[in-house]
């Protein structure tokens, strides 16, 4: 089987699947000093492709490159009962601006190991070794699911594409499960 090629679903994942709630409101939220709605293609694209997958997009909103109003955002989006997950863009990189990810986890209940790891995976296949300078990652809060990824346009294609909208009513259906 070459890579592309995705296995088929096993029982178990499918049963999972169908259980899964059709739709998933989602916040779209660039962290960005330099973008404004119009200049910002990363949380666009974000959004087109929540929308060309059926889901509903609460809002879209940048916010600077700032520990407390990325913090901000998250309890703003959290706190909206009609949102199920969260998307970050922006700010993942190394350099000393780049705060999402240690901002972001946290704040997060509980971290999902996997996103990032196969997302760099995913990223190494296409750009090679730079993908290892990526801190995308996933994780619950609040019975909600919040992603950070990337902001450049090929990083929120990989996300979206290959994790986020295979995974997204899932993971939401697992994140309002209580013990």
């Amino acid at each position: 089987m070459s890579r592309s090629e995705d296995p088929k679903p096993s029982h178990h994942e499918h049963h999972h699947r169908q259980a899964a709630p059709e739709d998933v409101p989602s916040a779209v939220i660039t962290v960005s000093d330099t973008r404004d709605l119009q200049t910002d293609t990363g949380g666009r694209l974000v959004e087109e492709m929540l929308i060309a997958a059926g889901r509903t997009v609460t809002g879209r909103r940048i916010v600077k490159d700032d520990p407390a109003a990325i913090r901000d955002a998250l309890a703003a989006a959290i706190a909206d009962p009609r949102v199920r997950a969260v998307v970050f863009t922006g700010g993942t990189g190394v350099a000393p601006r780049d705060v999402t990810p240690d901002t972001l986890e946290p704040e997060l209940e509980r971290v999902i190991p996997g996103f990032g790891e196969l997302f760099r995976m995913l990223s190494y296949e296409d750009i090679g070794s730079a993908a290892l300078l990526s801190r995308a990652l996933a994780g619950l809060r609040g019975g909600k699911v919040v992603f950070v990824i990337p902001g450049s346009r090929g990083a929120v294609r990989l996300a979206m594409e290959k994790l986020i909208l295979p995974e997204l009513g899932h993971l939401a259906g697992e994140a309002r499960k209580t013990r």
